[in-house]
């Protein structure tokens, strides 16, 4: 066990002759007293201030130990949030492909049906335009005909019509003035 200033102060010497001098011993005593009394001082003061350190550290280490948790976590879920946006990416880009290729696909299936519907109607176009150049060549032979100019030298008369109408009449058809002008 350590020596405490009292056991210091109470420590009795036995005096032998020519021993040292009392006063100048029992001075040097009250001078160590002393000492030992700061040195305790400031050994209890350095203990309580390591303890506090202690304890400080104790709970920096703590809180260290709770940040570096809280950092894994935190960098655990950006990595899941990263693997959860790659996998929604990848989902979308998908389904963006999947649209654009139903897109494409209805787009290429109008085109085949109108390219089939041209084709149709280029075929009766030709029909219909070899039919009309056939009525017009038809039209064009009947004009070119001589019978047309026999036509137009044909002179009808409102009295001829009406001889020729009384001989029907005769026969139980009869034209009113109305129906012949109509007629002519």
């Amino acid at each position: 066990m350590p020596l405490s200033p009292l056991d210091i102060h109470n420590k009795e010497f036995t005096r032998g002759f020519r021993g040292y001098a009392e006063d100048e011993v029992n001075e040097f005593l009250d001078q160590i007293i002393k000492d030992y009394e700061i040195i305790l001082r400031e050994k209890k003061e350095l203990e309580e201030k390591v303890k506090s350190m202690s304890e400080q550290m104790s709970r920096y280490n703590t809180l260290e130990e709770t940040l570096q948790k809280s950092i894994v976590v935190a960098q655990e879920a950006a990595e899941e949030v990263r693997r959860n946006s790659q996998q929604e990416s990848k989902l979308i880009i998908k389904e963006a492909e999947k649209n654009a290729d139903r897109i494409v696909n209805d787009a290429l299936g109008k085109a085949r049906k109108i390219a089939i519907e041209i084709d149709e109607l280029k075929k009766q176009s030709k029909v219909f335009r070899n039919r009309f150049k056939m009525l017009v060549e038809a039209q064009l032979d009947l004009l070119n005909t001589d019978d047309w100019d026999h036509l137009m030298e044909y002179d009808v008369s409102l009295t001829n019509i009406q001889n020729h109408h009384r001989n029907e009449d005769e026969d139980g058809f009869e034209v009113s003035k109305d129906e012949l002008s109509n007629l002519l």
